[in-house]
């Protein structure tokens, strides 16, 4: 905003400037006395212009429109006389006071009184319309602040009742389970912080979320994870895709066969598509409006808020399968809009 304002000052010395320059052209020509000419007319422009400009500032409001018209009045019956009283003639005779003032007032402050407006309109609606898209930023900042703050504990309880499983049991697996939670709260702490991090380090860390779950299973991997593509300089918003998993893993049958769920991540022409099926379990059903539920609805709050317009988002529940799949598109051009901005601010 500061940086704006400073613009504002700039734009107005230079247009004075350039005026300044093109009155004492036209005068210079009519006479001896054009220095002293030129500088009652552009005291008079000033005093007007800036009178008006910032009495809009000073007496906005409609409490305030009985002063602002008073001083307004004052400001315009006083604006002509600076020129009457620098100009050669102006004080000479009565006469000519009188013609000088009046020729000023019908043609200068009308027209710096209007211009005077004209310039502080402009400006508010700038910076209005500015502070406008601050305030709608940092409302989206703090509603994905807050859908973020909410994947903590979520995980962190689901992931915790695992863990309390395979010590209650003095599973050899728990301090394996202990380390790898570890690493994936370093992430989560840590690294998705950022608006968006590489693709392959979001998949990592599901990579790591799964071989933390598959230590409730004895059979072979129940997860069956695919990436085709170049995933290194594909940017994501992180924790984006570990509700999706989550709710495979949870809505999923007690029991499951190596590979019965099936994850698969393509990146081709700047369009990700990530897709996740699972077999419904006996609650898969009502699982979605379980209380306290935040998957689903925190992917498509995120999803808007990240993304809008640029990402499609597809359930289909065929009675024994449950599939997911989520297309965003224009990731690549994203990192380089963000580069550039960087760049520029």
């Amino acid at each position: 905003m500061e940086r704006v304002k400073k613009v504002f000052v700039l734009v107005h010395i230079v247009l004075w400037t350039l005026w300044t320059l093109l009155v004492t052209l036209q005068l210079s020509n009519d006479g001896t006395h054009w220095q002293i000419l030129t500088a009652g007319f552009i005291l008079t422009c000033l005093y007007i212009f800036y009178g008006h400009f910032y009495l809009l500032t000073s007496y906005s409001g409609k409490k305030k429109k009985r002063a602002y018209f008073l001083r307004l009045a004052a400001i315009m019956l006083t604006g002509p006389l600076p020129f009457v009283f620098l100009h050669p003639k102006g004080l000479e005779t009565w006469e000519n006071s009188y013609d000088y003032y009046m020729m000023t007032l019908v043609t200068i402050v009308p027209i710096f009184t209007f211009l005077g407006w004209l310039a502080r309109v402009t400006e508010n609606l700038v910076l209005n319309t500015i502070k406008k898209e601050q305030l709608e930023k940092q409302a989206v900042e703090a509603e994905l602040h807050y859908l973020k703050s909410q994947i903590n504990p979520h995980f962190l309880f689901n992931t915790l009742n695992n863990i309390h499983t395979l010590v209650y049991k003095q599973a050899s697996t728990a301090p394996e389970a202990v380390l790898r939670l570890s690493s994936l709260m370093r992430y989560m702490i840590y690294e998705s912080n950022a608006h968006a991090v590489p693709l392959s380090r979001e998949m990592n860390y599901l990579q790591d979320y799964v071989s933390l779950q598959q230590l409730r299973y004895k059979k072979s991997p129940v997860v069956d994870l695919e990436v085709e593509g170049d995933t290194a300089s594909c940017y994501i918003a992180p924790l984006l895709f570990v509700h999706l998993l989550e709710n495979a893993y949870k809505h999923s049958p007690a029991r499951l066969e190596p590979g019965a769920i099936k994850v698969s991540v393509e990146i081709k022409e700047n369009t990700l598509t990530f897709r996740i099926q699972n077999p419904i379990g006996n609650k898969a059903g009502t699982a979605l409006e379980e209380p306290g539920g935040i998957g689903l609805p925190n992917v498509r709050k995120r999803l808007a808020l990240l993304y809008p317009g640029q990402h499609n988002l597809e359930i289909n529940n065929t009675g024994e399968m449950f599939i997911v799949t989520l297309k965003i598109h224009g990731l690549h051009s994203q990192v380089h809009e963000r580069e550039t901005q960087l760049l520029y601010n």
